[in-house]
């Protein structure tokens, strides 16, 4: 596990909150100096910490306004390889291996019922899959993955 330093905690709250900022602005505004900020960015990056910079999307206001979380069940022995295939569908946004009664949950979002309809019989059409059971979320409380309340 890599450890971070309280520098490291400062420039990662920044940099989630806008990824979009300069290293002399997040310098400013944790009181350090712009080379200070560049070396920390490097080690992070250099570590896997950092692993892209990216925006954060309203998916409804792109008309994605129906999300799932599919419970999955896969052969033995053929967990690793069904999860693969599965990320590349499009539509997908996240894939788990979990523990419990279940094998793997897949988070999607949809434009439209259509959509919707063809995901399950897409991944039931795959040859080890043995069973899903798909949730329709009615209301999204918090999608942000970012945690950075949680650098602490």
């Amino acid at each position: 596990m890599f450890q971070l330093d309280d520098i490291d905690k400062k420039i990662l709250k920044e940099l989630l909150k806008n990824s979009n900022r300069s290293q002399r602005e997040i310098a400013k505004v944790i009181g350090v100096s712009t080379a200070t900020v560049i070396n920390h960015i490097q080690r992070l990056e250099s570590a896997g910490v950092i692993k892209d910079y990216t925006v954060m999307l309203d998916y409804e206001r792109l008309g994605y306004e129906l999300t799932v979380i599919t419970e999955i069940t896969v052969s033995s022995g053929k967990l690793i390889e069904v999860q693969k295939a599965i990320a590349k569908l499009p539509y997908v946004c996240g894939v788990y291996d979990v523990t419990g009664e279940i094998d793997s949950l897949v988070i999607a979002k949809f434009k439209n019922r259509q959509e919707l309809s063809e995901f399950p019989k897409a991944l039931l059409s795959m040859e080890d899959i043995q069973r899903t059971n798909t949730h329709v979320v009615l209301n999204t409380v918090k999608e942000d993955f970012r945690m950075s309340d949680n650098l602490k």
